[in-house]
């Protein structure tokens, strides 16, 4: 690879280090004082209590403070749930529906975050020696001693500026720096040194060609997925605490439709139908409608009948009658009439991890993320929504904050990876490549339809929900308590919080992923 002939002296390299994530502080309400207050603590397995049960709370559209990313506490040390996610609505009987003021709210929070990104200014960079310029071999030469984390964001503004030249040389250094099986950090820039390598060549729509190597068979696939569902608690605290609040809006229902736009391999209704089974007075009807995704697909080696299959022996074994429907198609696509929902049934939709992959307005004048949850609230209406997201934003964020954002987020999650199995486990690798790495060099790589992964934090989610007539169900006690007794298994490191209704998985203090439930907004005609 051609580098730029620039000189640097070691006297002139500066590396700072990125400060420790600064995370907000969570709300809990403590039921036995009488006046209401509230008080702030972390929630987690140690902790005294679980979540409470409150009114449904939603973001506040009136704050002067961005509710848009947890990362806004970079300016304020000391932030609360209300300054960082905001404000609970009142409870009120009547709710006027402002959806310019909502409208104009998202581009608000949308410029908050192109006037500048803290999380950019952590890293504030090293450069050459005044009057000179960068000596690739003398760096190449310092590599032992260099931040690596530093190099690759300044690999990323190289790319950010137009300077290919200067791309190229810092990717030749990373090249010296990471390794598939190194430290966390190492791997994970072993995968984003990719993904600027085909950001550069215009590669990063064929991300096997990118990552240089081979698809994997769907035997493989299946079983890479499944190392990385049994080593991270991810997928697990999403089944868990959606099945728990399904239970509970449902109670009672003799016919209940959960629709699932992610059903993947149908695990999640395996527990769920585990449970209804134990209902006093007998099991209700369940009924399935599954949206397929070509990955799953490809991995189970055929189509949805499959885990209609898998999933009707469960629960004849169980006594739970069931009935299973399939929408083999993308999200994107899915209209009312591919649902099946009858009178007589409590409709339930769940999005696991999926909703983000939806094109927004920032990417589509069809909106499908929005158009989506508009055609979710004309269901019947339905009697829950489950919303399980990574929290990270890389949606409509600029290229070098989206790398930063995803710096970040992925080093915690390859910390956490790196805490269940050895760093030399070959099992390890190919899942983190097969089922992770290409998710990240999407987002470094691609830009516009290409670009399928497109997170936003819960603050920007409580908007959008807000925006198609939903409001906020707390996530319950018996949700939380599910989620720890599911954690127990795992890392101590991981630990759960609660802001707003919402449930959060933590790494050490780094949210990782959200549930949040909603139930439509009588008082609000979308």
């Amino acid at each position: 690879m051609q580098t730029s002939q620039k000189h640097h002296t070691a006297a002139g390299l500066h590396m700072l280090y990125p400060q420790p994530h600064c995370s907000p502080q969570f709300q809990m309400i403590d039921n036995n004082n009488n006046n209401g207050s509230s008080k702030e603590s972390f929630f987690t397995l140690e902790s005294s209590g679980p979540l409470p049960s409150y009114d449904s709370p939603s973001v506040s559209i009136t704050s002067a403070r961005t509710p848009f990313s947890p990362h806004s506490c970079i300016s304020d040390p000391h932030p609360s749930p209300e300054n960082v996610y905001g404000s609970p609505l009142s409870a009120a009987s009547s709710y006027v529906y402002d959806e310019a003021g909502i409208k104009s709210k998202i581009r608000e929070l949308e410029d908050s975050l192109l006037s500048g990104d803290p999380k950019v200014e952590e890293y504030s960079g090293f450069s050459p020696a005044a009057g000179k310029s960068w000596n690739w071999d003398e760096l190449l030469a310092l590599t032992p001693q260099l931040d690596l984390k530093e190099v690759l964001m300044e690999g990323a503004r190289a790319v950010a500026d137009g300077d290919f030249a200067t791309a190229c040389g810092f990717i030749d250094v990373l090249e010296q720096m990471v390794s598939v099986s190194g430290t966390p950090v190492q791997r994970l820039g072993a995968y984003m040194a990719e993904g600027l390598r085909a950001r550069l060549e215009g590669s990063g729509g064929n991300i096997y060609r990118a990552l240089k190597c081979n698809e994997p068979t769907g035997r493989e696939l299946m079983s890479y997925m499944g190392v990385l569902y049994e080593i991270c608690p991810y997928w697990k605290f999403a089944y868990t605490a959606s099945n728990a609040a399904i239970l509970e809006a449902t109670a009672g229902d003799s016919k209940i439709h959960v629709i699932d736009f992610q059903i993947a391999q149908g695990s999640q209704y395996m527990f769920l139908i585990h449970e209804l089974a134990k209902r006093p007075g007998g099991a209700p009807l369940l009924r399935v409608t599954g949206v397929d995704d070509s990955q799953s697909r490809y991995a189970r080696g055929g189509g949805l009948g499959l885990v209609g299959e898998k999933l009707a022996k469960m629960a004849e074994s169980c006594g739970v009658p069931f009935e299973f429907r399939d929408a083999v198609m993308s999200g994107c696509k899915v209209h009312r009439e591919h649902l099946g929902v009858e009178p007589g049934f409590a409709v339930v939709v769940n999005f696991p991890y999926v909703l983000h992959h939806m094109p927004d307005e920032s990417v589509s004048v069809e909106n499908h993320r929005d158009r989506l949850l508009h055609l979710i609230k004309s269901l019947g209406p339905p009697r829950l929504v489950t919303l399980v997201e990574q929290e990270s934003n890389t949606n409509t964020s600029p290229f070098l904050s989206r790398f930063a954002e995803t710096l970040d987020y992925y080093t915690a999650m390859f910390e956490s990876i790196d805490a269940a199995r050895p760093r030399d486990d070959k099992q390890r690798i190919s899942a983190e490549q097969q089922c992770v790495a290409r998710d990240i060099v999407n987002m470094i790589a691609c830009e516009e339809r290409e670009r399928v992964e497109r997170h936003e934090v819960l603050g920007k989610w409580r908007v959008r929900m807000m925006m198609a007539g939903f409001v906020g169900w707390p996530v319950s006690r018996s949700a939380a308590f599910a989620a720890s007794e599911m954690l127990k298994g795992y890392d101590k490191n991981y630990k759960l919080g609660g802001s707003e209704g919402a449930l959060y998985l933590f790494w050490k203090r780094r949210p990782m992923a959200t549930c949040s439930a909603w139930k439509p907004n009588p008082n609000q005609i979308v």
